[in-house]
């Protein structure tokens, strides 16, 4: 399966999980009066949106250049990565964080959290098989790179978005779950609504980290300086090649990224000599970075030995 239809996938696992979850625990809401987990059940809603204005992105960021958009349309993605940020903050997050005050200021005790158990149990196994999809994806581009680093690097928020929401959406419900039942336990209506303020802050927490990762790559990010440095490598290595200037590089999209090299090539070289250069530091390259697909070469001085030719 390829990455993207690995990425697609997960999506659409996530969106199909979280629709079900949100009806469950609604209609949990409404038998129970969980604050925590109608909640819970915003936040599964917010999820399902996201899901799909991910979709979205991705559908768009594939359609092809044209004279409008004479680099393609890769950078939607990042748009609708962005718009699902701000949602995941503004409405899972607020209204969470709201439900909690109300609770709070008016507490109602739960008379019988039986159907929260079921569903809590029942939004588990969803949320982790959606999550074991997600990290699937996720772990295609991985190798022997640490978490942490793979998700720092990853350009990709139709995977890493999906993973992360999907990491949430498992400790929003350990969270639900502590609140009522501990509630219940202790007969202490607060628990309920403390437990629905956490979750509004831990989607919060989610999308600031998303606003942070999709900023970057709308304002143009480049590649890192790991990749810059081989970049330097590759050209050098080349025949005729002495020097290199640092390459510019900018992310359109998870797969497109754009390179502009400024190449200054052998006196001995003839302009025909400097085309295959350039040809061959192009295909080299692309062997290691496919995702390079636009390369710019400036290859100095090659205009006044033509002239001279």
């Amino acid at each position: 399966m390829s990455d993207a239809h690995s990425s697609k996938f997960a999506i659409y696992g996530a969106i199909g999980a979280n629709v079900a979850i949100a009806i469950s625990k609604f209609v949990a809401a409404f038998f129970t009066g969980s604050s925590a987990m109608l909640s819970e059940g915003i936040h599964s809603l917010v999820d399902s949106g996201n899901g799909l204005l991910i979709l979205y992105g991705v559908k768009q960021s594939e359609k092809p250049a044209d004279a409008r958009h004479p680099f393609g349309r890769s950078k939607e993605l990042y748009f609708w990565a962005l718009i699902v940020a701000v949602l995941v903050f503004a409405v899972g997050g607020g209204m969470s964080f709201y439900e909690g005050i109300a609770h709070l200021q008016h507490p109602a005790p739960i008379t019988d959290p039986t159907w929260n158990y079921w569903v809590l149990g029942l939004s588990m196994l969803f949320e982790g098989i959606s999550c074991f999809l997600a990290f699937q994806a996720f772990n295609r581009d991985r190798g022997s790179a640490s978490f942490t680093t793979t998700l720092a690097r990853s350009k990709d928020p139709s995977v890493f978005a999906i993973l992360i929401e999907d990491l949430a959406a498992l400790l929003g419900l350990a969270i639900a779950l502590a609140g009522v039942f501990f509630g219940h336990l202790l007969s202490n209506p607060y628990l309920d609504g403390a437990a629905s303020i956490a979750i509004g802050l831990l989607l919060m927490a989610v999308a600031i980290f998303l606003i942070y990762k999709t900023k970057g790559l709308l304002v143009g990010e480049g590649v890192d300086d790991e990749t810059l440095a081989e970049l330097n490598r590759i050209a050098l290595a080349q025949p005729g090649v002495c020097q290199v200037r640092a390459p510019l590089t900018m992310y359109l999209g998870p797969r497109d990224v754009v390179l502009a090299l400024d190449v200054e090539f052998d006196d001995q070289l003839k302009s025909d000599g400097v085309e295959k250069a350039v040809d061959g530091l192009q295909d080299a390259i692309r062997a290691k970075y496919p995702e390079f697909q636009r390369i710019f070469i400036e290859a100095k001085h090659l205009a006044s030995r033509a002239e001279s030719t």
